[in-house]
């Protein structure tokens, strides 16, 4: 499992980066573009659908929804209190429900709401399949979910990089969760990130499957989940420190990374 892959080492990543977040990571990883391209496999198509958005950290995702939806419809959850905080100071966002949860376990019950979305959350999640059957459960019968994550970069540093960090996921796989959990009409698109304009591979898959019956997911609960609260003893501590220092540079070399393919693609674009 990658080393950022973990919800301890997930928390404390974002506990130092929100402050950094909005002005200097998400720019370059999740755009507005790439956001408006994505949106509409989630069908917001009245303002008065009960929305959920899981992993929402400090709102950009959420910020395209209210666009859609009544922002009092809208639920964030985040396991991060650091970056709900920042959602909470942006002014389109003053009237969504905050809450704190679990995205394989989320505070939400059965067959609750409309839409559910979560984007640039599920690379963190050590269960997967266990996050989509949980988006499954929680919708009501007819509702849609839209997962947006990343794919794996084709080759070299980038790969090993991206290995290390955190779980960047086949299309194959994608696909596999979405259908084993019970979604019907499963769709997809590729999202290019803003250095694409080189040649490169898609950087992200969004992916959307409507609910086709009430209840929970027709596969079986997974087994024990992590707990983020969980003690830990002086070996499980020294292994967090390794998997949160090693996953933290691996994933700290990307931003630099990202912003020097950015600009090589504006330079080429206007050339």
């Amino acid at each position: 499992m990658p080393l950022i892959q973990h919800k301890r080492e997930a928390y404390w990543f974002y506990r130092f980066l929100s402050p950094l977040y909005d002005r200097w990571v998400n720019p370059l990883f999740w755009t507005a573009e790439m956001r408006s391209r994505a949106l509409p496999l989630a069908r917001l198509d009245r303002r008065e659908l009960e929305t959920v958005d899981v992993g929402a950290g400090t709102g950009f995702t959420t910020e395209g929804i209210v666009e859609h939806v009544d922002a009092s419809r809208v639920t964030m959850v985040d396991q991060s209190p650091q970056q709900l905080a920042r959602a909470a100071r942006k002014p389109p966002l003053a009237r969504c429900r905050r809450l704190l949860g679990d995205a394989e376990q989320l505070p939400l019950a059965t067959d609750s709401v409309d839409r559910y979305l979560s984007a640039g959350s599920i690379e963190y999640w050590p269960q997967p399949q266990q996050g989509i059957a949980e988006a499954y459960r929680v919708l009501k019968a007819g509702g849609v979910a839209l997962v947006i994550g990343p794919l794996p970069p084709p080759r070299g540093l980038a790969r090993w990089l991206a290995d290390a960090w955190m779980l960047f996921p086949k299309e194959a796989a994608y696909r596999r969760w979405f259908q084993s959990a019970g979604f019907e009409q499963v769709t997809s698109i590729h999202l290019t990130a803003p250095w694409d304009g080189v040649g490169r591979a898609p950087y992200a898959l969004a992916i959307a499957g409507v609910k086709p019956k009430p209840g929970s997911s027709p596969l079986e609960p997974a087994g024990e989940h992590e707990q983020l609260s969980a003690p830990m003893g002086f070996g499980g501590r020294l292994r967090f420190a390794g998997r949160f220092l090693a996953g933290s540079a691996a994933g700290a070399a990307f931003v630099p990374a990202a912003a020097a393919l950015k600009l090589r693609a504006k330079i080429r674009r206007r050339s």
